[in-house]
C-alpha cells in the first residue's frame, strides 16, 4: 500500500480530521539516515504528523518545519512539509540505544528527553509564523497536541505511532489528527472524549489491518464522517547541486576565496536526505565570478 493521507469532515463541519499510513516514507528516512529503532521512531512519529500538517496548507509554497531540542541522547529532530504532503527530515543523533520502556515498547520519551518543540510556518507572508512550547512528554503526540491548545487555540486529539520490526525495518507508521471547530458543542465534545479513550494504539489498528478510512470512521463514525479527499505522501528531499551552488554563491567571497586557495575543492552534505554535493577547484572559481 503506497502511503496516503485522508482528509474528512465530522459532525456537520464542527471536527476536521486526517489519518495518514506513512510506512513507505518511515521506511525510505530509516535507511537514507541509518537510525537506531528508538531514532526511527521518533523520526517517523515527527514525519507523519509533519505529513499531516502539510495537508492543512493553503499555497503551493507553503511550508511547515517542525523541530524538536531536548536534552536526551537523540539531542534534536528536523522535519518539514510543503502543501503536497513531501516530508523531510533527520535527528541529531541518529544511532542512539536505550532501553525499552516495556518490551515492544520503545522509549522515544527517554530519547528525547526535556526540551522544546518549535512550529514554524512559511505561508507566503513577511515573517514566518513561528510557536514554540516545552515539551510535554517528549512522546510528540502529546506535545503537539499541547502546541495546538496553546498556540493556537485549536483542542486537538493526535495519535502517532511507528512500530519497528526485529530487523529494525519498519513494520507499519501512520497517524491520525482531530481537530474542533469553535462552534462544536459540549455534547459533542464529550462524547468524541470518550470514544478516544478506547481507541487502541494507531500502529495495533495498522496490524490489524485498517486503513485511514477505517481508522476515521472508527473515530468519528458516530458524527456523520465524511470523507474529503485522499492525498498521497511521501519522503521527498528538493535539494538539488543548483541549490547548493546558489548557498555557495551567497556566502562572503572571501568565504570562496580561502575554499580555493586552501581546500581547492568543497564536499557538502545535505542533513535531509544524506547526498552529497562535490565542487571541484576549477567549479569553486565558476561560483566565484557570480559571488557578491
Amino acid at each position: 500500500m503506497n502511503d496516503y493521507i485522508i482528509r474528512a469532515m465530522a459532525g456537520g463541519g464542527s471536527i476536521r480530521a486526517f489519518a495518514a499510513t506513512t510506512r513507505e516514507l518511515v521506511q525510505q528516512a530509516r535507511q537514507t539516515h541509518h537510525t537506531s529503532p528508538v531514532a526511527s521512531a521518533a523520526l517517523g512519529r515527527m514525519l507523519t504528523a509533519a505529513a499531516m500538517m502539510g495537508s492543512m496548507l493553503k499555497g503551493d509554497k507553503d511550508l511547515v518545519t517542525l523541530q524538536i531540542r531536548g536534552l536526551g541522547p537523540l539531542k534534536g529532530i528536523v522535519v518539514s512539509s510543503d502543501s503536497k504532503a513531501r516530508v523531510k527530515g533527520y535527528v541529531f543523533q541518529p544511532n542512539v540505544e536505550i532501553p525499552s520502556k516495556y518490551p515492544g515498547k520503545l522509549d522515544v520519551s527517554g530519547a528525547i528527553g526535556e526540551g522544546y518543540m518549535s512550529v514554524i510556518k512559511d505561508i507566503g507572508l513577511k515573517e514566518p509564523y513561528a510557536g514554540r512550547i516545552q515539551l510535554v512528554s517528549g512522546e510528540i503526540a502529546e506535545d503537539l497536541t499541547y502546541y495546538y491548545a496553546q498556540s493556537e487555540q485549536i483542542p486537538s486529539a493526535i495519535g502517532l505511532g511507528v512500530l519497528v520490526d526485529r530487523d529494525t525495518s519498519i513494520k507499519q507508521a501512520g497517524g491520525f489528527i482531530i481537530q474542533l471547530m469553535p462552534d462544536a458543542p459540549e455534547s459533542m465534545i464529550a462524547a468524541l472524549e470518550e470514544k478516544l479513550q478506547t481507541v487502541p494504539y494507531i500502529t495495533n489498528l495498522l496490524e490489524d489491518g485498517k486503513s485511514p478510512e477505517d481508522i476515521l470512521e472508527l473515530l468519528l463514525g458516530d458524527f456523520e464522517l465524511k470523507i474529503l479527499d485522499k492525498i498521497p505522501t511521501e519522503f521527498y528531499c528538493n535539494c538539488t547541486k543548483e541549490r547548493v551552488e546558489k548557498a555557495l554563491i551567497s556566502i562572503r567571497k572571501e568565504e570562496l576565496e580561502k575554499l580555493i586557495h586552501e581546500d581547492k575543492k568543497a564536499d557538502l552534505h545535505c542533513h535531509f536526505c544524506s547526498k552529497e554535493y562535490h565542487f571541484t577547484e576549477m567549479e569553486l572559481k565558476e561560483l566565484l565570478k557570480n559571488a557578491k
